[in-house]
């Protein structure tokens, strides 16, 4: 290999890895510019560390934790490898999101506790006039219901927020390969939900 032809290599690796630097650094500087609202999203939500201070202002459990392999099915969401949690949903916020109510806290289950890893805003589709968004992220959707604990014909859009667990996909990934419900006694694999066409 000649000096010109290993330079050239090299110049071209370099390149790939700033490319993928800055694919990596995207959603971050996208976090970074809403720095301050997520805090204080952080903030409001830390009294959920306690399941029960959450269930006292009519967060319920869904009970199942969830869980997806990774697996993708053409027409479908696409969910990277890794798990939910426990959803406990407070049917009581409703209208647009609103970037300080979730209405959805998420619990990963740690031997006999629970541990609060996530929010997440979930909007009915005939409650959208358009795609929603929050913090400079589109939800995601609109998709079927996640059988079997919600019914498919509840077709949505809808957002996480990793606040309390880091995830390596990203602060508004749908799933956390960080979060665990092996051990959990009411695991929950689900399959991709299908996508639904909107008109707006």
């Amino acid at each position: 290999m000649t000096f010109a032809t290993f330079a050239r290599c090299a110049a071209l690796v370099a390149a790939l890895g700033l490319a993928g630097m800055g694919a990596a650094l995207k959603p971050a500087a996208a976090e970074q510019a809403y720095k301050a609202e997520i805090d204080a999203l952080r903030k409001a939500m830390t009294k959920y560390q306690d399941y029960k201070v959450a269930v006292r202002d009519l967060y319920m459990s869904t009970v199942g934790c969830v869980h997806y392999s990774g697996e993708k099915i053409a027409g479908h969401m696409e969910y990277p490898r890794g798990a939910m949690g426990i959803h406990f949903v407070n049917l009581t916020i409703q209208g647009p999101p609103d970037p300080m109510k979730p209405n959805v806290v998420i619990y990963e289950p740690v031997g006999r506790s629970l541990r609060l890893v996530a929010v997440e805003w979930v909007v009915p589709l005939k409650a959208a006039k358009e795609r929603p968004s929050l913090f400079g992220q589109p939800f995601m959707g609109p998709m079927e219901g996640h059988e079997p604990i919600m019914a498919k014909e509840f077709v949505h859009y809808d957002l996480h927020a990793w606040l309390f667990k880091n995830n390596p996909l990203g602060m508004f990934a749908p799933t956390n390969p960080n979060v665990n419900c092996k051990n959990s006694a009411f695991s929950l694999p689900e399959k991709p939900t299908r996508m639904i066409h909107a008109n707006h």
